[in-house]
């Protein structure tokens, strides 16, 4: 895992220039995929792509209940963000603190509690790159 870790800020940092970025807006959380890249290891024996967005919060909007296809690793950019993965409580994180997320847990909640203020966040997501969408939305 350290050495997928590795590569993934490797690609990163490289090179995020000359790529058709893709916006999406869902319930006023607009997310925005800055690079995607297709790597040379392997994700469960399967192809895999790591993708980097931007999703941005206004005060007090939530994303829908949703899950992804693989990990996820996330940098708070700016503002506080309230998250509720699967039955676990929530917890707020703010601006310059990170979290990882394992791949297809449920997020129940994604959420700016602020009253004032953006929340902006970098989110690096490791998936099959069979997978259709980064962005599963929740069975209701």
């Amino acid at each position: 895992m350290k050495r997928i870790t590795l590569a993934v800020m490797a690609f990163v940092l490289i090179g995020a220039g000359g790529l058709t970025l893709a916006r999406r807006e869902v319930n006023g959380e607009h997310a925005k995929v800055l690079a995607s890249y297709g790597l040379k290891e392997k994700l469960d024996g399967k192809d895999a792509t790591v993708t980097m967005v931007e999703v941005t919060m206004g005060p007090g909007q939530a994303g829908a209940s949703h899950r992804h296809p693989g990990p996820a690793f996330v940098y708070v950019v700016e503002g506080t963000y309230e998250l509720g993965i699967d039955d676990q409580p929530t917890k707020v994180y703010h601006a310059g603190e990170t979290f990882q997320e394992p791949a297809g847990c449920l997020h129940r909640v994604s959420r700016n509690p602020a009253e004032n203020g953006n929340t902006r966040l970098i989110a690096v997501i490791l998936h099959p790159r069979s997978a259709k969408d980064i962005v599963i939305p929740a069975e209701h």
